[in-house]
């Protein structure tokens, strides 16, 4: 049986053990087990569920694109996004590394029992905000935030609620818990495609 930490990053802590040069929060702040390493990143600006481990094949089964594992985002926004807008994000939005796949987003009430962010997020008083609940399971760069913007409704603040099978729930801001994990809990490795076989005609002399 294999273990998995789950850590609700702050915001502004770097999803790293290090920090060259300047003297920033990163997870060694907040994770005192040795010899684990982060399965995936969350960009620093983020808040939310990183998943650490020691394991280099749990690690890859996790944070690999091959394996779409789904992620799921609790996302402020800014304004008040149309039935349309979210239609996009479902059907997929073109970025300029190509277009995303298709994902699950809806509207949603503010999370419950949220915490506050420090610094706290910045509003524009005449504007509304937002929340909306979007599961995606590819990794392009600060995907989210780009895909929010190219509907016309900038990220204020951004969340990463669930990975898979493993969420926030009854977890604090910068708490961690370690858990047990069965080789079920993790997405099967995906099978090679083969090649169709094609029959070969017989050898004719001309």
């Amino acid at each position: 049986m294999s273990k998995i930490i789950l850590l609700n990053k702050p915001f502004n802590v770097l999803c790293q053990f290090t920090d060259e040069g300047i003297k920033r929060e990163t997870l060694a702040d907040y994770v005192k087990i040795p010899n684990v390493y982060a399965a995936g990143r969350l960009d620093k600006d983020s808040e939310g569920l990183v998943l650490l481990t020691g394991d280099g094949q749990i690690q890859t089964r996790i944070s690999h694109p091959k394996f779409k594992l789904s992620k799921t985002y609790w996302v402020q926004v800014e304004g008040s996004p149309s039935a349309e807008a979210i239609k996009q994000l479902q059907e997929g939005v073109e970025l300029k590394d190509g277009k995303t796949r298709p994902a699950v987003a809806r509207i949603i009430d503010e999370p419950k029992n949220l915490w506050d962010r420090t610094p706290p997020v910045r509003f524009r008083a005449n504007i509304p905000t937002t929340w909306i609940e979007l599961s995606i399971s590819e990794g392009k760069n600060r995907q989210v935030r780009r895909m929010t913007a190219s509907i016309g409704h900038p990220t204020l603040r951004l969340i990463r609620y669930a990975i898979g099978r493993w969420n926030l729930d009854n977890l604090g801001i910068g708490e961690l818990k370690e858990i047990s994990i069965e080789p079920h809990d993790l997405p099967e490795i995906p099978t090679p495609n083969k090649r169709p076989y094609r029959s070969k005609k017989p050898f004719q002399r001309r």
